[in-house]
């Protein structure tokens, strides 16, 4: 499913503390983490998103612990999906099985700037930045992982699994 965003383009090495910092983290309530996203960051930075914008990062984004809250915070933010230069593994993991959508990119993070608007084409492997026309190319998501994008992460996927059995 195509969509497209604003982007809020952040640096490298962006670890979980700095996407949700520890004195958050008393909820799992997605919207309530939201509200505190990149709370360690910079104060305030969610409040210029706006519902189905995208986050793009430099290398590693996501490093650090191994805590669900950090994608759920960036999901409950509005944000639809990460696309950065490359994903800390476990973040990459967690990410998807919370239902947010994660694309590497590589260098060619460098060809998108803060406040550009990308069209994203999951299935197809292609973002379009609309600012520059720009077109990069990436491989698709595997039919499992566009899965669990499609069915909001594992818990809803297995449950839709075992309802079915």
């Amino acid at each position: 499913m195509p969509f497209n965003g604003k982007v809020h383009k952040v640096g490298a090495h962006i670890d979980t503390d700095a996407i949700i910092p520890a004195r958050f983290l008393v909820t799992t309530d997605t919207k309530k983490l939201g509200e505190a996203c990149m709370e360690g960051l910079e104060p305030g930075w969610v409040r210029r998103v706006k519902e189905g914008d995208i986050i793009v990062a430099g290398r590693n984004f996501g490093c650090g612990s191994s805590r669900e809250h950090a994608p759920l915070s960036i999901i409950g933010a509005g944000i639809r999906a990460v696309v950065a230069h490359s994903f800390a593994r476990i973040f990459y993991r967690n990410a998807f099985n919370m239902g947010l959508m994660l694309l590497e990119i590589g260098d060619q993070v460098n060809k998108i700037n803060d406040g550009d608007v990308l069209e994203i084409f999951p299935g197809e492997g292609k973002i379009i930045n609309s600012t520059t026309g720009d077109e990069i190319i990436v491989p698709p998501l595997s039919p499992m992982m566009q899965t669990l994008i499609d069915k909001g992460g594992m818990v809803n996927y297995v449950r839709e699994q075992l309802r079915s059995n």
